[in-house]
């Protein structure tokens, strides 16, 4: 089987060096970019498996790369960030990155990031040959098995983060789950987050499936205690 291949993008050379280190030993092919228009370039010529993108860059920041990116490109986006603001970790998330990570961070717990992720995507790879699964909402339809949304004819891009969410409450519909059961149902691993990513993730997808998101039909919120999926 092919190496996956990561993109790290990251100014400080120092830290490149020694997430690049680690991740050749674990048998990744790794690129690195300095700056974010480098990474940019790179990030669509090389087609990576995953991108670790660094907020602060010079020429273009990692939220502007992050927006380029997500407009041709589902591809797992960690952002790695130095600062414990959240507005950083919202507005990344909300550009379309699927996960953060704040300096200082252990390998391992990176390495662990990287693996998860990319186990998602090789998850969505294998089930391309799968039988249709449609479910239909409405004028939404989901195909469970082949991580396909429609909304009236017209196929959605959702990142996987966000199929998997959708799906993983559609399955189950008018049952109420709280943002600490979504973290740890939906994203499935050891999760250092908070619940703002539901929140993020939630908004994010309202967006795109309904025709007015301040009002939606289909993602719901139960004041207090989390969302469940609602048949219109």
């Amino acid at each position: 089987m092919d190496s996956k291949k990561v993109l790290i993008i990251e100014d400080e050379k120092a830290i490149s060096d020694i997430i690049r280190f680690n991740l050749t030993k674990e048998g990744f092919d790794v690129e690195a970019a300095y700056d974010g228009q480098e990474g940019l370039d790179k990030a669509v010529r090389m087609e990576p498996d995953l991108i670790l993108l660094d907020v602060m860059l010079p020429l273009m920041d990692g939220f502007q790369v992050c927006k380029r990116v997500r407009e041709s490109s589902v591809v797992p986006i960690i952002m790695l960030t130095a600062k414990e603001e959240e507005v950083d970790k919202v507005l990344g998330l909300e550009l379309g990155a699927d996960d953060y990570i704040t300096k200082p961070f252990g390998m391992r717990e990176l390495i662990a990031r990287i693996k998860a992720n990319l186990r998602r995507t090789d998850l969505t790879a294998g089930v391309k040959g799968e039988p249709s699964n449609v479910q239909d909402f409405a004028n939404l339809s989901i195909d469970m098995n082949r991580y396909e949304v429609r909304k009236n004819e017209q196929v959605l891009e959702l990142t996987l983060r966000e199929f998997e969410l959708l799906r993983y409450l559609a399955e189950r519909e008018n049952k109420v789950f709280s943002r600490e059961q979504l973290l740890e149902e939906v994203w499935g691993y050891e999760y250092y987050g908070d619940i703002r990513t539901v929140d993020v993730t939630v908004r994010r997808l309202r967006e795109k499936l309904e025709d007015d998101s301040s009002d939606p039909k289909y993602i719901m919120t139960k004041r207090g205690i989390g969302y469940y999926f609602r048949r219109p």
